[in-house]
């Protein structure tokens, strides 16, 4: 069941709502989104519906069309690939540079996430499943000591996660993913061993993006 929220400001609500329903595949990709019809249903103005919008844009779940309206993306298998292929560049760099410098803060900050992982998992929660998804990526970049990457990388997570959003065949039961995937990168993280965990993230997206492509081209 879906925990109550609480939100700070209207454009917050029409945010996490319209989140919401996009993940949970009440809205559909490639389906308007008027900012009229969102305001009434929600009970707020049409300001805070564009500011949330906006924000699910730059995640790459939204396209606002100039003098035309947003509409949910509806990403293409090029689209998927291209964005992958820079993602993998991104968390193969922070994931060298955290082999050298990961401490107990951040060890500890992956070992949660796990958890959470799991219980996302067992629990059928897409939602949470993709938070802490995000959650353990942007552990390992904030462990290089880069800041700059790690927002790099945090920007790449939010348009990647769109996609398995749209996508990814997360509620059938022959395709339920596993945390083990994650556990080999924090057993190799914890041993420091760079070329290892290069090597396991490498793996890891390209099992994700062979995943999400099989069902786009399907």
């Amino acid at each position: 069941m879906r925990e109550p929220r609480l939100y700070t400001t209207s454009a917050d609500y029409a945010y996490q709502e319209l989140r919401h329903r996009i993940i949970t595949k009440q809205l559909k990709p490639g389906q308007r989104l008027p900012e009229v019809n969102i305001a009434v249903q929600m009970g707020v103005s049409r300001t805070p519906v564009r500011e949330a919008l906006r924000r699910l844009a730059s995640e790459g779940l939204v396209i606002i069309i100039p003098n035309s309206g947003a509409r949910l993306a509806a990403p293409t298998a090029r689209e998927i690939e291209d964005t992958f292929l820079v993602r993998e560049q991104l968390e193969c760099l922070a994931i060298r540079l955290a082999a050298d410098r990961i401490g107990d803060r951040h060890l500890r900050r992956l070992e949660e996430a796990l958890v959470e992982e799991a219980r996302a998992i067992e629990e059928r929660d897409l939602e949470t499943y993709l938070e802490v998804n995000e959650a353990f990526h942007k552990a390992v970049a904030d462990a290089s000591g880069n800041r700059v990457l790690a927002e790099y990388v945090e920007n790449i997570l939010a348009r990647t996660n769109a996609y398995v959003v749209f996508y990814d065949p997360f509620y059938q039961n022959d395709t339920i993913p596993t945390v083990d995937p994650h556990k080999e990168i924090l057993m190799a993280l914890r041993a420091h061993d760079s070329e290892k965990c290069v090597k396991l993230m490498k793996r890891h997206l390209k099992d994700s993006i062979a995943g999400l492509s099989q069902v786009v081209e399907d």
